[in-house]
């Protein structure tokens, strides 16, 4: 057990803190440091605190040279598989366009029609597999096979257990069956409800709202934050709302699909910079 007055944790590095006065108080509240002294400059303003950098193990040549080899070689075979199909030789079995409605704008580009046939059917049972357990770390799946190369799936009636869970949007623990971890939950939905029922400009402007708030500025080094509900339409359609022509955005080249169109739809100036590397490129 780490004993939290000794050390602290900033960005997956642990810190001596034995050196400091002992009179300070370091209560962990959901991971905040409640009278932790912030630094500031002679305007006022937060100093940002010092991030570890990420590193990433290269890959080798030859797995690169034979990952976009067989990318090439399976292409090649989905151009080939589309031609029978055109002529008739092979059955299509992806939903098509009725013929009056084929002067009607498509919902997808004829690549991504292209790699969903031909590419993702190949390897389409490693995702959305239906699961009957709740989705902790490990979970259950229903065991699914297929008779026609993964267009459809029918369930054997068996279950595999003990998965380990690699993806799950169950960040915070909400949807485990666990006492302990849902006694804050439990808390705050007595004190606030399950929801607001209004926007914030209205009704719906709760003290937990602007209390994270503070904490996001704090923990960022910022004078101050706004806080939004996660999704992909928080991004895209924010942004448009906060910068405009006239303005620049500094962009990493890893940002989300929803960053990257809300810079675009806003009209500002994109500046790209590679991931974490910032002060190196700009």
């Amino acid at each position: 057990m780490i004993r939290t007055e000794e050390l602290h944790s900033c960005n997956g590095t642990l810190k001596s803190r034995s050196g400091q006065k002992q009179t300070e108080n370091y209560t962990l509240k959901n991971g905040y440091h409640k009278n932790e002294k912030v630094q500031k400059n002679g305007n006022g303003f937060h100093q940002p605190r010092v991030r570890g950098e990420d590193s990433f193990e290269e890959a080798p040549m030859y797995v690169a040279v034979l990952t976009y080899m067989g990318y090439g070689i399976v292409i090649l075979f989905g151009y080939f598989r589309d031609f029978l199909r055109a002529v008739g030789l092979e059955k299509c079995h992806q939903a098509q366009e009725r013929e009056e409605q084929k002067d009607f704008v498509p919902l997808y580009q004829d690549f991504e029609n292209f790699y969903k046939r031909n590419l993702y059917m190949r390897v389409r049972d490693n995702w959305n597999r239906p699961i009957c357990s709740l989705p902790g770390p490990v979970f259950d799946l229903m065991e699914r096979v297929s008779d026609d190369y993964n267009w459809t799936f029918r369930l054997t009636g068996r279950t595999i257990e003990n998965v380990i869970n690699m993806g799950s949007y169950n960040y915070l623990g909400f949807a485990e069956n666990n006492v302990d971890f849902l006694k804050t939950v439990a808390e705050k939905t007595r004190q606030y409800g399950v929801g607001v029922c209004s926007t914030r400009q209205e009704l719906g402007n709760f003290s937990i709202h602007e209390e994270l708030e503070h904490l996001v500025a704090d923990f960022l080094g910022v004078e101050s934050a706004m806080a939004f509900g996660m999704g992909f339409a928080t991004n895209s359609m924010n942004i448009p709302a906060l910068v405009g022509k006239g303005c620049l955005i500094l962009s990493d080249e890893l940002n989300h699909t929803s960053l990257i169109l809300g810079a675009r739809l806003s009209g500002a100036t994109i500046r790209v910079f590679k991931h974490n590397s910032i002060h190196e490129d700009l």
